[in-house]
């Protein structure tokens, strides 16, 4: 599959592009080191997501207990800043196989879909690691921008429309950044742009994933309530997309600085 065509549902998914003025500020050497931590935090973060669906919703407290203890060296790095992030490449396993409960109404699907989610995040996140230490970018704390808390405070909060809420809002966030990954490439050096094109494939199947997840469970009966919120959480995206932001991040919006 050719990148176009590849993309070709990312941007009829999404109802606005990139602002001009956000590539422009990405493009600049100076910001390379705030956009590679910014990038490095959303994989941890994404991965992070993932998790919080399969423990909240589908599996046991072992099952959970064992998610949990994946994730915990990445976290420790980023958070306690301890360990070497070099022995991260062996850790991305799941030592234990995860159980869905008995009574859960979502099952192995959302487990499938997100341990696999979880696992490539991972991956990017160390790949991202990779390439902060070739380009000589030290990681440090930086501050969340708007985006992801500006869709998530739209979310329901009964079940399970907040689940389902939660799953469009990662579609949307995943579409994101495959669109930006791919406008980026061009303009960075052969590297990263390769790097960024690298990751085009798996972060287009994480949107569809989480769609169809939601789809899965509201049930085909709620299919236009689905696609109500679907459009809802679109127009809600495109304005802290293309609306003026005095901060620049991976997802920010137009800068106004």
């Amino acid at each position: 599959m050719t990148t176009e065509n590849l993309l070709a549902p990312i941007k009829s998914f999404l109802t606005c592009e990139t602002p001009q003025a956000w590539l422009d500020e990405a493009a600049k050497k100076e910001n390379l080191s705030i956009l590679l931590i910014d990038h490095l935090i959303c994989e941890l973060k994404a991965a992070q997501s993932a998790m919080f669906f399969i423990r909240k919703y589908v599996v046991d407290k072992a099952s959970g207990d064992a998610l949990l203890a994946w994730l915990q060296p990445f976290e420790t790095l980023i958070y306690k800043r301890e360990g070497d992030w070099r022995s991260l490449a062996t850790k991305n396993k799941l030592t234990k196989s995860v159980i869905p409960k008995a009574n859960s109404p979502y099952g192995q699907s959302l487990i499938d879909k997100m341990v696999l989610l979880i696992k490539e995040e991972l991956h990017h996140f160390y790949q991202v690691l990779e390439i902060m230490d070739e380009y000589g970018v030290e990681y440090r704390s930086i501050t969340p921008c708007r985006y992801a808390k500006g869709m998530l405070k739209h979310v329901k909060t009964f079940e399970p429309d907040a689940l389902i809420d939660k799953l469009i809002v990662g579609a949307y966030i995943e579409a994101r950044s495959c669109e930006r990954f791919a406008m980026l490439a061009p303009l960075v050096d052969k590297r990263l742009g390769d790097f960024y094109i690298s990751l085009l494939r798996s972060e287009a199947r994480h949107y569809q994933d989480y769609l169809t997840l939601a789809k899965e469970i509201s049930g085909p009966e709620q299919s236009d309530k689905v696609d109500s919120r679907i459009a809802y959480f679109a127009e809600v995206e495109s304005q802290l997309i293309i609306s003026p932001d005095n901060d620049f991040k991976f997802h920010s919006g137009a800068p106004s600085f």
